[in-house]
């Protein structure tokens, strides 16, 4: 299923998508936002496949603002340095024994069509196209490898936008990732049971029409399991968390010459089986 959060007549929806059009859940007995939704689990998802089967109250896609399907996640968690290619084009970085997370906050989450808001040229704004899970099942701290794809609820698309002046300069990675706007996410949540295998998916990232990024998860370093599971090495994860898998090789900073968001700008990431995550850059 592909669930999204949205808005219509002013008000906040969850709704799930049938044959190009949403299904709304607002007169069904299914949750009515996307954590709950989430919470409820198994049952949860039971609702959601009723209200695909058998919901009356449908919009066309053109007719809602669609919302991060998550407007307010729990922890993000954002893996680094774990694509083959995103290292090589990096001179100052080196295969890892072990993954590396950095988090972003939920203040900095942004729907599809929602503008990046960039402080000026001299913050070096680069862009990033990665694949998100979203946690499910709470997850608890030391979970083994082989139990962990019973914790994810599905996937969708993030978009991990970094000020690489704040973020290079004084080592400063966390204030340099969590400017507002810096992590759109969308366009809607696709749930576990329709992803067997993400490791191979292609994502791939459009600025103004030209693709920059385009790749597989084969070349990722760490797999999904890996990457979790040293997560939960240290802490539990709960239902609505989000973990990003990071992206591959074509990020602006490391082109000749650099490449960096613009007011005026359209940034386009692409999943497949998730779908697309537009967004325009304006002026902070």
């Amino acid at each position: 299923m592909k669930l999204y959060t949205f808005e219509v007549q002013g008000r906040q929806r969850v709704g799930v998508e049938r044959a190009g059009q949403i299904v709304d859940f607002s007169d069904s007995n299914a949750p009515q936002t996307m954590l709950d939704l989430i919470r409820a689990g198994v049952n949860g998802l039971a609702a959601a496949r009723d209200v695909l089967q058998n919901g009356k109250t449908i919009h066309a896609l053109a007719d809602v603002r669609l919302l991060a399907p998550i407007p307010r996640p729990g922890k993000i968690l954002c893996s680094g340095l774990n694509y083959k290619s995103h290292i090589e084009e990096n001179p100052a970085a080196k295969f890892l024994e072990d993954p590396r997370f950095f988090a972003k906050l939920p203040n900095c989450v942004i729907g599809p069509q929602q503008p990046i808001r960039t402080p000026g040229a001299k913050f070096q704004v680069d862009y990033e196209v990665e694949l998100a899970v979203v946690i499910g099942a709470l997850l608890p701290q030391g979970t083994a490898q082989d139990q962990i794809m019973d914790h994810i609820f599905g996937y969708t698309i993030f978009h991990d936008v970094s000020a690489r002046w704040i973020q290079f300069k004084d080592n400063n990675e966390t204030m340099g990732k969590n400017f507002d706007t810096f992590a759109p996410m969308g366009p809607c949540i696709v749930t576990a049971d329709e992803i067997p295998d993400p490791a191979t998916l292609r994502l791939s990232l459009h600025l103004n029409g030209q693709t920059m990024q385009d790749h597989t998860n084969a070349d990722w370093c760490f797999p999904l399991l890996r990457l979790i599971s040293w997560l939960s090495m240290a802490m539990t994860l709960e239902p609505g968390d989000v973990v990003t898998t990071g992206t591959p090789a074509g990020v602006g900073y490391f082109r000749n010459p650099q490449v960096f968001l613009q007011p005026g700008d359209v940034c386009v990431l692409e999943i497949e089986g998730i779908g697309r995550l537009e967004n325009p850059v304006a002026t902070a």
